[in-house]
């Protein structure tokens, strides 16, 4: 039985905290009540509270990956547990221990200081861990998917701690279980499996014309870190520059056929193979298509660089950025017949 000096002390509590500054679109909203979460043991007291006072209630880490309303109402939980360490290997992996509240970049950072490779791919990616499997975040041919060995979560439905393995977490392109219930898990800890036989992925596009260009048939996982900070920040817009949440639709996935059907209308329609039977597209090359690159609706636009990329001008609301936002999709159906998928969450 926990003594009560064992007990972590209750998370600060901020009332009609700002977020301008937790959101990498910028926007200025602010939550009601502001929790920050540096123990997972916080978490059952705190939830209970919050499910006897019915407050709505929302898990906020680094805000890369959402739409803000001017304010959350309710419990809004700022997660900052924090520490990554190497827990234990075994012949073939090695695995690693890393609270949700660290930073997504930094932890790809410390991992190759440490000789730890496979997340190079997924460098400069805004955000923290926690948030990284809800959108089973990816690029330049990897998915965080493939490096998770399990997730420790808090259980909102058993009031009860567990650890789910990767395939309970049922991960899919830009999609996991947690996506799809979002108020079921709150993510604590990801224990990734890293593989000691590393090999270069270096398929994707962009990075093998980097390495092409440089003359580098054999980059060390350093070598590619940097190349895709390069190319990230080519494209990419800085968010401490300009508000914004990286990419905003998926690509959307279609049939082969239609994927067919389309080249015969546009031949210069950029596709990759998906799995058996189906093409994943750009969705970047259909909106460029539909003229919104660089394009400006008041606060909000059309990155000049990247047309994948919605971004805030300045004084921009959730309802600007929608609103653009659709205007995407419909001219992207109506020229292409092809439905785009928002990737930030609406809160």
């Amino acid at each position: 039985m926990n003594c009560a000096k064992n007990a972590p002390p209750s998370p600060n509590l901020t009332l009609n905290l700002g977020l301008k500054s937790r959101n990498t679109f910028g926007l200025a909203a602010s939550a009601q009540r502001a929790f920050e979460i540096t123990d997972p043991e916080q978490l059952p007291s705190l939830m209970s509270e919050i499910s006897e006072k019915a407050w709505p209630w929302h898990v906020l880490g680094g805000g890369s990956n959402v739409i803000l309303p001017p304010t959350l109402s309710g419990a809004t939980l700022l997660m900052n547990i924090v520490g990554q360490e190497v827990t234990h290997q075994d012949e073939h992996n090695t695995y690693l221990t890393v609270g949700a509240g660290v930073n997504w970049h930094d932890l790809v950072a410390w991992t190759l200081e440490h000789e730890l490779l496979g997340l190079e791919n997924l460098a400069l990616i805004p955000g923290t861990v926690g948030a990284a499997p809800i959108q089973n975040i990816g690029a330049y041919g990897v998915e965080i998917a493939q490096y998770i060995d399990s997730v420790q979560a808090f259980d909102t439905q058993t009031n009860a701690f567990v650890t789910l393995s990767n395939a309970d977490c049922q991960f899919a392109y830009r999609d996991s279980d947690f996506k799809r219930n979002p108020h079921r898990y709150i993510l604590t800890t990801l224990i990734f499996k890293l593989p000691k036989a590393w090999q270069a992925r270096v398929q994707y596009a962009d990075l093998a014309n980097y390495f092409s260009e440089v003359n580098n048939q054999d980059p060390s996982a350093k070598e590619i870190f940097t190349a895709v900070c390069e190319i990230r920040s080519k494209k990419l817009p800085d968010p401490k520059v300009i508000g914004n949440a990286g990419s905003f639709f998926q690509n959307p996935i279609v049939s082969t056929e239609q994927c067919a059907s389309l080249l015969k209308q546009f031949p210069n329609l950029v596709s990759y193979p998906d799995t058996a039977g189906m093409k994943k597209l750009a969705a970047g090359w259909l909106i460029d298509q539909c003229g919104f690159k660089g394009q400006r609706l008041g606060e909000v636009g059309v990155y000049e660089k990247q047309a994948l990329v919605i971004v805030n001008h300045g004084n921009a609301t959730a309802a600007d950025i929608l609103a653009l936002a659709k205007q995407i999709q419909d001219a992207v159906q109506v020229k292409f017949g092809v439905s785009l998928d928002i990737e930030p969450n609406i809160l």
